[in-house]
């Protein structure tokens, strides 16, 4: 048989991932936020696209039975101007500004040279200062006070000497967003070109500025600050601090012997550990939480059926400017022209249809979640059934990997709470008698019940298996203690010295 090269004709089927097919797939698993970020770019991308310009509709009215369950996203009111209504003889004409009665708080000790970096810093609390002859109004904005501006005021009244300031002020940068001081003194030392001991002094000085605990390098050394000012440092409070891992463990035996003092004496000291700062900074630089905004909204209707449908805030309203392309593709000459206008139309129109499909596979998983969750939104959580994607795949004729897509990131907002939509998938529990199957999450609210009704008879874990046996509920003592360590709850012999001490 002679081997050589030769030409087949075959016919074979096989499924391509498209580009469209897979900008589709993407986009279901994107977050609004995300969405609407894709939205923006592909509205620069592609000049066929264009954002709806008309009026929202009338927004559904909210049933007066259930309006106040639901979860209420408002954002805050505009701010009023500062200044308003400033005409003729306003300020603005300078009839009404005393500038005698005005004065600068800047001063010469202010301006501190930081010779390492060859520049002037201004180390002063901010001043009401003059620019040519007239007032600076930015300047009397009011406005949050950080903890940097916080702590360079005490510095600027504090601290005379300047190079005292200028190490101080290197020492506020070293701060992390907790109020710990971070980074290395022999460094800083180094780099001004000073002794370490005269940074040590300066640091034993800003630690006693407001609020107590800044500059702290440790947990222990941020407790003992706030303890000596409240001139509660005693010895046995400072074996205490020693010992905090002994504290962490609950072994209050062992911090007594260390101590040397009585229970009675243990409980009041860890009373007063408990009521101190370890996060001073964080009363002044925040991060403010962005509230999560729903995908879904759910309500009840007035015959008590549960209303499921898309926010339409979080909709991306975009057409496809038809009348644009009939322009351009009539003007359209060379054939470069004509293939990129055609691939933008179908990119356009595609776009457009897998935003439409998108927003009807959200609608179509929510509203089997619900169908199958009645009894946890009438009920509540001690109600919730065990769920897995298969359920839901199979109900609605979809593949469980469309399912994850479309409960990832994507939040429902109902009459108990704005949940993810990942919430509602539980694994099952067994019964043990028989029945039908408990939901993971539901057994974790039954736990939590059963320990925070125990009252001064401690309950074990094998108490807690017995207690959910005989509820119908069949549990491993190791599914206990595992459910109870991921709701942070101590074991038995932890609460039962807490109580003990009336913690």
């Amino acid at each position: 048989m002679a081997i050589g090269p030769r030409l087949d004709i075959r016919q074979t089927q096989s499924l391509v991932m498209t580009p469209q097919l897979q900008q589709a797939i993407k986009l279901l698993q994107l977050s609004n936020f995300e969405l609407a970020a894709f939205i923006d770019q592909e509205l620069e991308r592609n000049p066929l696209l264009e954002r709806e310009e008309g009026e929202r509709g009338p927004e559904p009215a909210e049933p007066k039975a259930d309006s106040s369950d639901l979860p209420v996203l408002d954002s805050a009111p505009a701010e009023a101007p500062l200044l308003d209504g400033m005409g003729a003889g306003g300020a603005e004409d300078g009839m009404d500004v005393d500038y005698d009665n005005t004065f600068n708080n800047d001063s010469a000790s202010d301006a501190v040279q930081d010779e390492s970096l060859g520049q002037w810093n201004n180390v002063g609390g901010g001043g009401g200062g003059f620019d040519d002859g007239e007032s600076n109004l930015e300047q009397m904005v009011a406005g949050e006070i950080s903890l940097r501006d916080h702590l360079a005021a005490q510095v600027n009244m504090d601290i005379v000497v300047p190079a005292d300031r200028l190490i101080a002020l290197h020492l506020i940068e070293m701060l992390d967003e907790a109020g710990y001081l971070i980074g290395d003194l022999d460094e800083l030392a180094n780099k001004l070109g000073c002794p370490r001991e005269r940074v040590d002094t300066v640091l034993r000085r800003v630690q006693g500025f407001d609020p107590v605990g800044v500059f702290a390098r440790t947990l222990k050394e941020c407790l003992g600050l706030q303890l000596a000012e409240k001139n509660r440092l005693d010895p046995a409070m400072q074996a205490l601090l020693d010992n905090l891992e002994l504290l962490a463990r609950r072994d209050l035996p062992g911090l007594m012997k260390v101590c040397g003092v009585d229970a009675e004496d243990m409980a009041e000291m860890i009373g007063e550990i408990k009521a101190l700062d370890p996060k001073p900074a964080l009363a002044f630089d925040h991060i403010v939480a962005q509230p999560v905004t729903p995908d879904v909204l759910m309500r009840r209707a007035q015959d008590g059926a549960w209303v499921v449908e898309l926010n339409s805030d979080t909709l991306p309203r975009v057409l496809v400017n038809t009348r644009y392309y009939s322009k351009i593709a009539g003007a359209a000459r060379s054939k470069d022209d004509k293939t990129y206008i055609s691939e933008r139309f179908q990119s356009a129109n595609w776009l457009v249809k897998s935003l439409h499909q998108r927003a009807t596979t959200i609608l179509k998983v929510a509203t089997e979640i619900v169908r199958q969750q009645d009894a946890f939104f009438r009920l509540g959580v001690q109600h919730l059934r065990p769920l897995v994607l298969r359920d839901i795949a199979t109900a609605i004729s979809m593949h469980e990997s469309t399912v994850s897509r479309v409960t990832s990131n994507k939040y429902m907002a109902t009459p108990r709470g704005i949940y993810e939509l990942k919430y509602f998938f539980t694994q099952a529990i067994g019964s043990a008698d028989g029945g039908d199957a408990h939901s993971a999450e539901s057994v974790r609210h039954r736990i939590k019940a059963l320990i925070d009704s125990e009252g001064k008879s401690v309950l074990s874990d094998d108490s807690i298996v017995d207690a959910l046996k005989a509820e119908g509920i069949d549990i491993a003592r190791r599914t206990v203690a595992k459910y109870r360590e991921a709701m942070n709850i101590g074991s038995s012999v932890q609460r039962r010295r807490e109580k003990s001490l009336g913690m």
